[in-house]
């Protein structure tokens, strides 16, 4: 009986350590990302952003590649929402 509870110790301390590894990392943000209008049109996020020229959708934030495109996705945002994105980023406090 004295080698079972250290036997349990074990397989519970395994266990846990197992079902800590499986929790999801948050994804890495993209260096460049399709402009969802153009969308042959890659844009460089980190200016993208920099410059103001993203839109934020049902919790995504697209990019554009040019001063037109953030017109045309606020008309119609339902329509290029399946789109590449991100999630939009969460607000410092």
């Amino acid at each position: 009986m004295n080698k079972t509870i250290p036997a349990l110790m074990i397989a519970a301390l395994a266990a846990l350590s197992f079902a800590q590894s499986g929790k999801a990392k948050p994804a890495k943000t993209p260096k460049s990302i399709a402009c969802p209008v153009m969308t042959k049109s890659k844009v460089d996020v980190a200016t993208a952003t920099k410059n103001k020229m993203f839109a934020d959708y049902k919790g995504r934030r697209y990019f554009f590649c040019c001063a037109g495109c953030p017109e045309a996705f606020k008309a119609n945002p339902a329509k290029f929402a399946k789109q590449p994105s991100i999630p939009t980023p969460k607000k410092k406090a």
